[in-house]
């Protein structure tokens, strides 16, 4: 979801729909600033600064990751002394007074930032904590489409693509997160028979709050080549068909720039290996 905030109002819905981001911690925090060309100096001059923070936080058996992104700053403060740790949120404090946002993200005040805009990018997925110990790939998608994808749909558009695939449903357990509305395991269908083999952990689920539908991709165990592509494939035809954004550890590609990452993370791997 993607909601810009520009009111007290905003600013109320923020707080109360992350709950102040409570127990929560900071994952990243950049720092841009832009410079645009004076045309009648001929001298570049500052142009702004936006400030971006991520956050990772629990809300209503639900994992977020969201991205605060402040625009127009005038104020910026972060203030580590040796052995302090701002990244651990308590309960951010937030205002909105003489036009200007100001937010304190930890108790102590040692990350703080003054904006005129605040935009707040997030994507949420029912907690999956029991499991994560043993995950090699995770691909999260969210939408606002009223139109889930279907296992049927999952399963006809693998075959067009070439690689044919089996569904083994995975049948629900008691206290099940209700926001899932299913979930199974994809198996390509050359890797059938094979001993101790795992496929594509994959479910659907509703949104904690508004319209549309998330979907989880993950590989457990060790990955095989083959349920590794069938993952890159499928994430790419669920983002061509529906509209939304993706996460992928901490951070949150808008659907459209989704080949665009991943080529380049490709490319950083080459340069890397």
């Amino acid at each position: 979801m993607k909601q810009l905030i520009k009111t007290i109002e905003d600013l109320r819905w923020l707080m109360g729909h992350t709950g102040g981001f409570r127990g929560g911690y900071v994952t990243d925090v950049q720092v841009s600033k832009r410079r645009l060309l004076d045309e009648a100096s001929g001298r570049e001059v500052p142009a702004g600064t936006t400030v971006t923070v991520v956050i990772r936080y629990r809300i209503r058996e639900m994992a977020c990751v969201a991205k605060l992104t402040m625009n127009s700053v005038t104020d910026f403060s972060m203030f580590e002394q040796e052995g302090a740790d701002c990244s651990t949120l308590g309960v951010i404090q937030a205002e909105l007074t003489d036009g200007k946002f100001r937010f304190w993200f930890d108790p102590q005040g040692e990350l703080y930032a003054v904006c005129e805009e605040v935009q707040l990018e997030e994507v949420a997925a029912p907690s999956l904590e029991a499991l994560s110990l043993e995950q090699v790939a995770q691909w999260i998608f969210q939408s606002t489409a009223t139109d889930w994808p279907t296992v049927t749909w999952i399963l006809a558009e693998l075959d067009l693509a070439g690689v044919p695939c089996v569904w083994r449903t995975i049948v629900s357990s008691p206290g099940q997160h209700s926001a899932i509305q299913w979930e199974g395991e994809l198996l390509p269908a050359s890797m059938q028979g094979e001993m101790d083999v795992r496929g594509i952990h994959c479910m659907l689920y509703g949104p904690h709050e508004g319209s549309g539908f998330g979907m989880v991709l993950r590989v457990l165990g060790m990955q095989d080549r083959r349920t590794g592509q069938v993952l890159s494939l499928l994430a790419d035809l669920i983002v061509q068909r529906f509209s939304g954004q993706c996460l992928v550890g901490n951070t949150i590609i808008p659907g459209g720039e989704w080949q665009h990452w991943k080529s380049m993370g490709r490319l950083r791997g080459a340069d890397e290996s």
